[in-house]
């Protein structure tokens, strides 16, 4: 709820952008980029400086072209924009700053429980896979996205709208056996209830799959125990414009602009952890 404390808290009116970098957000995302090389020319841009520009086009959803002059050339910020990309590194650095949270709230830094649903958007001329989503409607890709019970992303998969949520889920779950081995249980909606689910899942591991149903008797809007965190944090990553649509042409670069959403949400909030902690 928007309160005069919480507009204060997220107005960032003592930056030239409202998608710059405090100190503190730039403190807790440092230690994860690369140093600079001790061989070689020196850099000329600082990475924070490029890091911003690349914020700034997901929050505005402007094209490579249209970045500003104010900002690093568009081709030394599309370059490390490729280079992070390639080596997962948003990946990376979400797991890491997921952990950091929970253990700065007081929890468990690996989850045990998560909540998994999926989100259809339109693609664009760009091209690349795609697929038509009968149920929504909606031709171009799924968002395939797993949260932990606050609503902090968890994992993310990409794929074309074609595919069926419960064909889906198993492309999330399983890739997150290694990195957070103690979730094992998942709330869902009722697309993902049915046999064809649970038997794919046998096959990757122990897993235990929560239906989280509406119920027949209900009129208007309600407001589903679980489910609702998951909605909330596509919401949250849809305010970013670069993700009003897919407007990439690979998976790669979709799945990157995605985690860098969800990574600029986790910064801020270690960072105003950070504060009230200290």
């Amino acid at each position: 709820m928007w309160t005069d404390t919480t507009r204060a808290q997220h107005a960032r009116s003592d930056l030239a952008l409202p998608s710059d970098l405090t100190d503190a957000e730039w403190a807790a995302l440092e230690p994860f980029l690369p140093p600079p090389s001790v061989v070689g020319r020196p850099r000329k841009w600082p990475l924070r400086r490029i890091l911003e520009a690349i914020l700034y086009l997901l929050r505005g959803g402007l094209p490579w072209r249209m970045l500003p002059p104010c900002f690093p050339p568009v081709s030394t910020v599309r370059r490390w924009f490729y280079l992070w990309r390639d080596n997962r590194l948003w990946l990376t650095i979400n797991h890491a700053l997921l952990m950091i949270s929970r253990e700065a709230e007081g929890r468990e830094a690996s989850p045990s429980a998560g909540v998994i649903d999926s989100q259809s958007v339109k693609t664009t001329e760009s091209g690349g896979p795609c697929g038509y989503d009968a149920g929504k409607k909606v031709k171009g890709r799924k968002r395939h996205i797993l949260t932990d019970t606050h609503g902090n992303l968890v994992h993310a998969v990409i794929h074309t709208a074609d595919i069926q949520d419960r064909d889906g889920a198993p492309l999330v779950l399983a890739e997150i056996l290694q990195r957070f081995p103690w979730l094992r249980h998942v709330f869902a909606d009722g697309g993902y209830a049915g046999d064809k689910l649970k038997d794919a899942l046998r096959r990757i591991g122990k897993w235990t799959i929560a239906i989280i149903k509406r119920s027949d008797n209900a009129s208007g809007f309600e407001i589903l125990p679980r489910r609702w965190v998951v909605e909330r944090t596509l919401a949250w990553l849809n305010r970013n414009r670069r993700l009003a649509k897919d407007f990439e042409q690979t998976i790669a670069s979709a799945s990157a602009w995605l985690f860098l959403a969800s990574v600029q949400l986790l910064t801020r909030r270690v960072a105003r952890l950070a504060k009230s902690n200290a």
